[in-house]
């Protein structure tokens, strides 16, 4: 299963979604993590303490080894040409958007070039959420649900424990946070859907 992670919008979760997706994936058969965003984020959160999966800074994995899952993280605002082409080439296009006025305009202008270009691979995850007492995160999710796109049913909680894992270079469920458990749990989710697609 080839998943690529591409949002129009940066500081939306886009990279931290695609270690845990890949962490997850690695539960299921080898996966490898392509890391394609000119800032090298994944790979210098790989660099910094241990994934349990493979994590190549170019598009050609290596060759000798057959990976049954491949997570691609894409650059920020990818132009449309490149959209096409990765919505072309994956199973599954997950464009991560936190629930805010801005990355939401994004998202808009996202799904209305990949509707134009015909892509019907592709599933909004909402990333960032505020805790409760806040509806925030409840109120987009209607407002998109409405809107008829295409919605994974968990979100991924705004956690102190994702920038500690960022740190530590490992997923989320290595850090020594009191809510580590439940931020893995929210990929747990997402990966479920993933496998189920």
């Amino acid at each position: 299963m080839i998943i690529t992670v591409a949002s129009f919008k940066g500081g939306v979760g886009k990279t931290t979604s695609a270690i845990h997706l890949a962490a997850f994936l690695q539960t299921d058969g080898d996966t490898l993590l392509i890391d394609a965003d000119p800032n090298r984020s994944a790979s210098s959160w790989a660099s910094r303490g241990m994934l349990p999966f493979a994590v190549v800074d170019t598009w050609q994995p290596p060759r000798r080894h057959q990976y049954q899952h491949v997570v691609i993280d894409t650059q920020a605002r990818p132009v449309p040409e490149d959209l096409k082409i990765l919505a072309d080439s994956c199973h599954l296009l997950v464009l991560p958007t936190t629930p805010d006025t801005l990355s939401l305009e994004a998202l808009v202008l996202t799904l209305e070039y990949l509707t134009a270009i015909g892509a019907k691979r592709y599933r909004v995850l909402l990333t960032i959420t505020p805790p409760k007492p806040s509806r925030e995160a409840e109120k987009v999710r209607s407002m998109l649900t409405e809107a008829g796109m295409p919605l994974f049913s968990a979100d991924i909680r705004r956690l102190a424990a994702f920038q500690k894992a960022a740190q530590a270079g490992v997923p989320v469920y290595g850090t020594k946070d009191p809510r580590a458990e439940e931020g893995w749990k929210d990929y747990q989710s997402v990966g479920q859907e993933l496998l189920a697609f």
